[in-house]
């Protein structure tokens, strides 16, 4: 199996609760994904919801929440993540079923892991390709796009200065940046550090104060904005 075509270790949440064969798919999967394998589909949308995940690969069948309630709610949680749908139900009725929830694709099991493979790469180039998203609470950042989604999906704008801030906190959503760490990262040489800020000033203006936490005496860090 060919595995040049992802290097970056993207996050994979792995929804099944057949061990037998969520141990075969975890070992040929972490050939390339970093995988975190839950086998209920309550904890899997805690996980969803807390997590930031490039790829979810669930099952149809699930104890707890199934597969399609599954995808449905991540989706209502307005989580854009790709999804891949496992089913060995052959009805056309229940593939529809989870399509419409919100899945991207499905695969039946039996499944060729090869298949499987090219499936999640073609998947995650196409959500690279609208923008790698990062989720700040209720918000959503696309650093390519330079644009920030309120929980409405209203689209704001963000300049050059403003993405880049964002970027860096966001790339470290547990580290505490000093200014002058900022500084260096995000702005030219010479800037004032009350530069800072005024570009703290800006982002929060337009999101919500709570986007970023100022940590007395120390700096800034990524907050959580509901």
């Amino acid at each position: 199996m060919d595995s040049s075509a992802d290097v970056t270790r993207a996050r994979l949440l792995y929804v099944e609760d057949d061990a037998e064969i969520a141990e075969m798919t975890i070992e040929v999967l972490s050939e390339i994904y970093t995988v975190d394998h839950v086998a209920d589909g309550d904890v899997a949308l805690t996980r969803a919801l807390s997590g930031h995940y490039d790829l979810m690969l669930v099952d149809r069948r699930l104890p707890g929440m199934d597969g399609a309630r599954l995808v449905a709610a991540v989706r209502t949680a307005r989580i854009t993540t790709p999804i891949l749908l496992l089913t060995a139900l052959s009805s056309v009725d229940d593939r529809v079923e989870g399509l419409d929830a919100g899945a991207n694709d499905y695969l039946v099991k039996p499944f060729d892991f090869d298949e499987l493979l090219a499936r999640l790469r073609a998947l995650l180039r196409g959500y690279r390709a609208d923008g790698q998203r990062r989720y700040l609470g209720d918000r959503t950042f696309t650093p390519a796009s330079w644009a920030l989604y309120s929980p409405t999906g209203l689209r704001v704008g963000l300049t050059a200065t403003e993405t880049a801030l964002l970027e860096l906190l966001s790339a470290s959503p547990e580290h505490v940046f000093s200014r002058d760490e900022i500084l260096g990262a995000v702005f030219a040489s010479g800037d004032a550090p009350g530069s800072v800020d005024t570009y703290v000033h800006y982002i929060r203006r337009k999101s919500t104060p709570e986007i970023i936490e100022t940590i007395r005496g120390r700096g800034y860090r990524i907050g959580a904005p509901t």
